[in-house]
């Protein structure tokens, strides 16, 4: 099955009105007033289709998901569990709570400005918990979350963890000083900014040490950049790289013009169609 949806495109920059709003919270690592944009940009439809079927997405569920950020991927679960179904988005910004009843409300799909580290009595109840490129930034609490998700689930209804693993750390071809100052602003962000390279790896675990059921799991490429750069690859790439370098606050000490001889470098070194970067994708489903 194949549902056809129009994909975001770099247009989306020519247009885009929220790229002036000044954000209010700054927990999460990404913060930035073009955030929105890039997750719009770098959705890919194809792979989000064969995500949620593989965990067991069907008409007619009713589907949380867990830091929505834009509110394009719950605009795309609501088309696969169609009219009869729901799906409720919950993220920690109000701006991008804003943003996603702005661009993708529609009938039975609601967005909720919520932290998930706080208490989640009151919530409803759901079929199809979706926790997706989340965990990442909670690293302190990514279990603790996941068990009080679990909590929320109908009986017999599904979760289904999706996250990265080694982040942003698999190049070949960089200078062993480009190399070296991306590794140690991972350092910093995994020690400082509650912030999971490693992520990927635990999802297995939550599940099995919480006793689910039926729990499967599945491994792909999510990075998979050779050759010539794609427009969104470079946006959402240099975008992140810009974003959380800054945040780190590192000394890039191996750089005579700390910062920007770093960014330059890697920008430098990213649009060579000779350079290889990958990043695993892991993706857990369970019943409870």
């Amino acid at each position: 099955m194949h549902l056809k949806y129009n994909r975001a495109t770099m247009q989306i920059a020519t247009n885009y009105h929220m790229r002036n709003t000044i954000l209010r919270s700054n927990n999460y690592l990404m913060e930035n007033e073009d955030e929105c944009l890039r997750m719009d940009i770098k959705t890919d439809f194809v792979r989000l289709e064969e995500q949620a079927l593989w965990a067991g997405l069907k008409s007619g569920m009713s589907v949380a998901d867990i830091g929505c950020g834009s509110g394009i991927t719950s605009s795309f679960l609501k088309k696969i569990v169609g009219e009869n179904g729901n799906v409720t988005g919950f993220d920690s910004s109000m701006d991008r709570i804003n943003y996603a009843k702005k661009t993708y409300g529609e009938k039975d799909l609601e967005f909720i400005n919520f932290d998930m580290n706080k208490s989640l009595e009151g919530l409803q109840k759901f079929d199809f918990i979706w926790v997706r490129f989340f965990l990442e930034y909670h690293k302190n609490q990514s279990f603790k979350i996941v068990e009080k998700l679990t909590k929320l689930l109908n009986p017999g209804g599904i979760i289904c963890l999706i996250d990265l693993d080694h982040n942003c750390l698999n190049h070949y071809g960089l200078s062993d000083r480009l190399e070296k100052a991306i590794i140690n602003i991972s350092n910093i962000l995994e020690n400082e900014g509650d912030f999971d390279p490693y992520i990927g790896r635990k999802l297995y675990s939550f599940l099995y040490n919480l006793k689910l059921k039926n729990i499967a799991v599945d491994m792909k490429a999510h990075h998979l950049i050779y050759g010539e750069l794609s427009q969104v690859d470079d946006y959402n790439w240099l975008k992140k790289i810009e974003i959380v370098a800054k945040r780190s606050n590192y000394s890039f000490k191996e750089y005579s013009n700390g910062y920007e001889g770093f960014l330059s470098e890697f920008k430098s070194f990213f649009k060579d169609p000779g350079r290889f970067t990958y990043t695993p994708i892991i993706s857990c489903r369970a019943n409870i």
